[in-house]
């Protein structure tokens, strides 16, 4: 028989970084017998595999399921490669492109690839809901359909506006919460964890096991987290993520150029630290230091303890200590995509003497979003070539050896290729 802490310790535990809890009392009560009973509870977060990359946004429910685990319950990593068909029409003004089952299978793959980096293998159950939901038959699709009207439908945020903007709404869409609802069916969820943005689909699942006669999932929303900027929600396509599989140097260095109040906010969501600890850093801890523990902690959580000591090592060298660290991310980048003028008939590689387009060097090796974001990185004296500050559009290039390329506190080795 398992041995759950007290319910108000789990609780804590729980609601740290969480935006809201549906309903509160119903969790007391589950933890409560859980805990007489010594059975853990069975604790559900979706993943549809819909994209290659994956950034620590995405890793926020997976950092929630761990604390589930921690406590003692189960853990069920879903993913939806069923749902991930139909498209989650979440956050989208338009219906998403069909994804064919190559791609979500590869996606998938990339998926189970990380799960573990976070979540213990003993109690995660990962499941496919292709299992349940690609065995339903026509009669029970419109017996689930019959559960919600098209009224309520429309009262989603997504398919409201739509509605009002007479923007196509397509059929297929409006199963996209019954499928996820039924997931919690199918695999009798005492909890499930969604995004804020993700709290009609979870209410949909309480609905439904209502309508099956179970009892209906406990709901515990996280915030979506912002990114880099500290502004839009983190994203590769807003520039400012941090992807899971980035060098750790690269991870190291983007982690320390948040803002210090933003800091406490990562501390919350991507980390198991406790609450009263993290008070206890923001009362007690030089905020430089906090962010280096920071820091270390997520790198060492995707890639190993000597990969994130050797980051910061490499990153003091860089940044406090003004040396060249050992461990640079290179990156190769095609000259014709860079150069100036008459050296884009360069077919050989970058000769020397060539001019360098600086913003397009910048975009092209990912050391900024666009060359509207290099233009102004330049003209706020946040780039150096080869240890030498720029102001302007171009830079002469003497060797094509490479260039060591630092943009605020990211730094990368550039070579150019033809």
């Amino acid at each position: 028989m398992a041995n759950f802490a007290p319910v108000e310790e789990q609780l804590t535990y729980i609601k740290k970084g969480s935006a809201e809890l549906i309903r509160e009392p119903e969790l007391r009560e589950r933890l409560e017998a859980s805990r007489q009973a010594g059975k853990p509870l069975r604790v559900k977060a979706g993943f549809d595999p819909t994209a290659p990359d994956l950034h620590l946004g995405h890793t926020v429910l997976m950092r929630k399921l761990k604390h589930f685990q921690d406590l003692g319950h189960t853990s069920i990593f879903m993913i939806g490669d069923f749902t991930a068909m139909i498209g989650d029409p979440t956050g989208r003004s338009a219906t998403r492109p069909p994804l064919n089952a190559d791609e979500i299978m590869r996606y998938a793959k990339t998926y189970m690839a990380q799960v573990y980096k976070i979540l213990s293998p003993r109690t995660t159950e990962v499941r496919f809901n292709t299992e349940w939901l690609g065995k339903l038959k026509s009669e029970e699709w419109i017996r689930l359909a019959q559960k919600f009207t098209v009224s309520q439908m429309l009262e989603r945020d997504e398919f409201h506006q739509r509605f009002q903007e007479e923007k196509p709404i397509a059929l297929h869409e409006l199963l996209y919460p019954l499928a996820q609802g039924y997931d919690s069916v199918a695999l009798r969820a005492d909890v499930e964890l969604g995004g804020t943005d993700q709290k009609f689909n979870l209410l949909a699942g309480r609905e439904l096991q209502r309508d099956y006669g179970q009892e209906p999932q406990v709901v515990v929303t996280m915030p979506i987290l912002e990114g880099l900027d500290g502004v839009q929600k983190m994203s590769k396509s807003y520039g400012n993520s941090i992807g899971i599989n980035e060098a750790p140097l690269e991870m190291y260095g983007k982690i320390m150029s948040i803002r210090d109040e933003m800091m406490w906010r990562y501390y919350e969501l991507l980390t198991d630290v406790q609450m009263a600890e993290i008070e206890r850093l923001q009362q007690q801890v030089h905020p430089m230091q906090a962010k280096k523990e920071l820091a270390e902690r997520i790198v060492r959580d995707f890639h190993s303890s000597d990969a994130a000591r050797n980051a910061g090592a490499d990153w003091e060298k860089q940044f406090q200590k003004d040396q060249v660290p050992e461990a640079i991310e290179e990156v190769t980048v095609a000259s014709a995509a860079v150069v100036a003028s008459s050296a884009e008939e360069s077919s050989g590689g970058a000769p020397d003497g060539c001019r360098v387009r600086i913003d397009k060097l910048l975009k092209e090796a990912g050391l900024a979003a666009s060359r509207t974001e290099a233009e102004r990185k330049i003209r706020e004296g946040a780039v150096t070539i080869n240890g030498s500050s720029v102001n302007g559009p171009n830079f002469e290039l003497t060797t094509p050896d490479g260039l060591l390329v630092r943009v605020g506190k990211r730094v990368k080795r550039i070579r150019l290729a033809g």
